[in-house]
């Protein structure tokens, strides 16, 4: 039987009033270590770069973003696209380094309408996920029991990409 992943904590990020821009724009163009750690940006490639997911599903939940502003896959450019997924691979195995998961999702939600967030600039997902990572604190308090910061997700991601 199917068990439902329940997030009614990212109703914060959908309710939130949205920064001026594209963050994914904005985020990569800040340099150095301390804007990255801000940033959440735990790895850079050449076209793309990682990026811890603020409003995560589980810890460690990670997005794969292009540079290039494009919002439909088939618009990315093929070097682009080419990157990116390099980075998708490089992603799944820092995940797997930092946290030894049971499991991953890895998806793209092309469009709003899709559970695209950030609809505008399209990027992958992987959420690490374990046995039993969902309980009855969601459904029963609208409460997600995270075992760690943001921080040290940051870091832990980080040291997995081998930086």
């Amino acid at each position: 039987m199917e068990k439902p992943l329940w997030a009614p904590w990212r109703m914060e990020f959908i309710e939130a009033e949205k920064p001026e821009g594209c963050i994914f724009c904005r985020f990569p163009a800040e340099e150095g270590e301390e804007a990255d750690q801000r940033n959440l940006i735990v790895h850079r490639s050449a076209r793309s770069f990682t990026i811890l997911n603020r409003f995560p599903y589980n810890n460690g939940h990670v997005m794969m973003v292009p540079r290039a502003h494009v919002a439909r896959l088939e618009d990315l450019d093929p070097a682009d696209f080419t990157d990116l997924q390099a980075e998708l691979r490089r992603a799944v195995g820092a995940i797997r380094a930092a946290y030894r998961p049971e499991g991953m999702n890895v998806g793209m939600n092309l469009g709003k309408v899709a559970g695209a967030g950030i609809a505008d600039h399209l990027h992958w997902h992987v959420v690490p996920r374990w046995g039993g990572d969902t309980n009855f604190m969601p459904v029963l308090s609208d409460t997600k029991v995270m075992i760690e910061t943001l921080e040290s997700s940051w870091s832990r991601v980080r040291a997995g990409f081998g930086a």
